[in-house]
């Protein structure tokens, strides 16, 4: 049979599936709204939105390929789409059968160019995981490899044959939806979807690329080399390729599993503010952090000895390393004045913080998200989540309900940095809570918040140091320079730049406005990642709210750029 006659079939599948599922939504949300039946399509909305995220759920373990990540991928898009879907796929796991042995083993030797029984001592037929795009098995070094690595247990990750096929096919077929959804105003208005599809293409070819994960693993361990409670597997490179990668085998501990970790005498509410630091420093100190940090891709690896306390000593062990975020150090240096500012409560440090993030977006309404805000983080801000649990749940729907068509109406979409900076947040609150209800996120802010206050008035010190011998060098050659000025309007050479003065003063004035705009997107984006990892409907309320006051503050500015 022809090669392509599968993907042309896989294609063709895919595009039924969504071209059934837009003539739904164009009958709901944009007939019947014109034929004055637009209370009676409100009202069934939320059944539909969950409906289409179980048949997707169902479609994409079916199909796995790319569409597994698709619904991964939607699930974190708390941006763009309603919690109705976000929250019916954040469950969506790798669903899919194994590639039976003799197959893998048959890619694997193709990749690694030699039969695995001289490649390694031993290889597992049998997978430790199954994803779509790959499998693991359990694997024993060679001898002359074990001498070079310092370990023998391993595990080779190949990729599922004609994954790469399958992957152009399914990128293929996305791109023409994408299309499609450009063109419905209910979409494009709120999201720029063929740039969307681009960003997952990116994402998604990256995380096929064996080597890249390898090259991420090994930053990774060279970030907290100095750091004996954080580690990850080292690299076989001698077994590795773009579509064979070998590990060392460092399955340990889950780090959600209370019996284990209490066997082995370790407190999970230790593990939970450990795993919070980690996380906390890889976002907003090296900007280059672990975007999907679920339970799965962490371990907890006890060591041998007991600490200083006589406690059993133990490091958080991180897998998986083929989703990582990186934040530009403009953005990461925003972030890190916005942690501070939200746990000390500073309005000021707000906005100082959401100068250096920068976000295109469309406008908004400020005074009814200013309200928003206000009565959000006057009633919620600071609780821990066993507290938000205690909160009677009317009063959050009191709070969707009045600011529902707010929300509804909101044009927004945010970039992929500040998107994977909301997922890898709002994981790590998920995890802290499941290792301590009691767990407040705020707790583990404020003390890292107050050593990045630290280093950023150690920072302030330097600034002024710098300042003032700026401020004495311009003071010695002042005479200089007045004699110069003074020859000059003498000799009639004095020239004055009006205009570009006025010019400076007119965006200086501008950017009034756009600070009070700031100000509302950082405390809201902060509050909607805390609370989002809970899976509490406010922090998605929050987050989305969060980018219509940033539409102002930085649309502005580029327009003030312009003129």
């Amino acid at each position: 049979m022809d090669e392509s006659t599968p993907s042309r079939a896989r294609y063709r599948r895919i595009l039924r599936f969504a071209a059934r599922h837009l003539a739904v939504t164009w009958w709901f949300e944009i007939a019947m709204p014109r034929i004055g039946l637009a209370r009676l399509a409100a009202r069934s909305r939320s059944r539909r939105m969950t409906r289409f995220a179980r048949s997707f759920h169902d479609f994409a373990v079916d199909l796995g390929g790319l569409m597994i990540k698709v619904g991964q991928f939607m699930s974190s898009r708390l941006d763009v789409l309603p919690p109705e879907i976000t929250k019916e796929l954040e469950g969506l796991q790798d669903e899919v059968p194994a590639v039976p042995g003799p197959a893998i083993r048959a890619a694997a030797e193709q990749e690694l160019g030699m039969p695995l029984d001289r490649a390694f001592a031993a290889v597992s037929d049998r997978p430790i995981a199954a994803a779509s795009l790959g499998q693991a098995h359990g694997a024993t070094l060679a001898d002359a490899d074990a001498a070079i690595s310092g370990f023998r247990d391993a595990v080779l990750k190949v990729q599922r044959p004609g994954i790469a096929a399958i992957v152009a096919t399914d990128l293929a077929a996305l791109r023409r939806v994408g299309g499609w959804l450009s063109r419905f105003r209910l979409v494009s208005d709120r999201a720029d979807m063929p740039a969307l599809v681009e960003e997952f293409a990116r994402t998604s070819e990256e995380e096929i690329d064996y080597l890249h994960e390898a090259q991420s693993a090994e930053r990774f361990a060279e970030i907290f080399a100095d750091d004996e409670g954080v580690g990850a597997p080292e690299v076989v490179w001698e077994r590795t390729t773009r579509r064979a990668l070998t590990l060392q085998d460092v399955t340990a501990i889950k780090i959600t599993d209370h019996d284990a970790l209490h066997a082995a005498g370790i407190d999970p509410s230790a593990v939970a503010h450990r795993f919070a630091t980690t996380m906390f420093t890889q976002l907003f100190t090296h900007g280059w952090f672990h975007a999907d940090p679920h339970p799965g891709n962490v371990f907890v690896t006890p060591l041998e000895g007991t600490d200083a306390e006589g406690r059993p000593r133990w490091r958080l062990t991180f897998i998986d390393f083929g989703m990582m975020g990186a934040v530009p150090p403009t953005t990461r240096r925003g972030l890190r004045r916005m942690l501070i500012a939200a746990a000390s409560r500073d309005g000021k440090g707000l906005v100082d913080g959401i100068r250096d993030v920068g976000v295109l977006l469309p406008s908004a309404d400020t005074a009814e998200l200013e309200r928003a805000m206000t009565q959000a983080f006057a009633r919620f801000g600071g609780m821990g989540f066993a507290e938000l649990r205690d909160v009677d749940p009317r009063e959050f729907r009191a709070f969707a309900l009045e600011f529902q068509e707010l929300l509804r109406t909101l044009p927004f979409q945010l970039p992929e940095d500040m998107l994977l900076v909301i997922r890898a947040m709002s994981l790590t609150s998920g995890v802290c809570s499941s290792l301590d209800p009691a767990f407040n996120i705020w707790d583990a802010v404020e003390p890292y918040a107050s050593r990045l206050l630290q280093e950023e008035r150690g920072n302030v010190v330097q600034d002024v140091a710098r300042q003032a011998l700026e401020t004495a060098r311009v003071a010695a050659t002042l005479p200089q320079r007045i004699d110069g000025a003074i020859a000059r309007i003498e000799d009639g050479r004095l020239q004055v730049a009006v205009p570009r003065v006025e010019r400076r003063l007119e965006r200086l004035e501008r950017a009034q406005g756009r600070v009070v705009s700031a100000v509302l997107f950082a405390g809201l984006l902060v509050g909607g990642a805390v609370l989002q990892g809970d899976g509490i409907g406010l922090g998605t309320a929050l987050m989305v709210v969060a980018i219509a006051p940033l539409a102002h503050a930085v649309l502005g500015g580029l327009l003030s750029r312009r003129r």
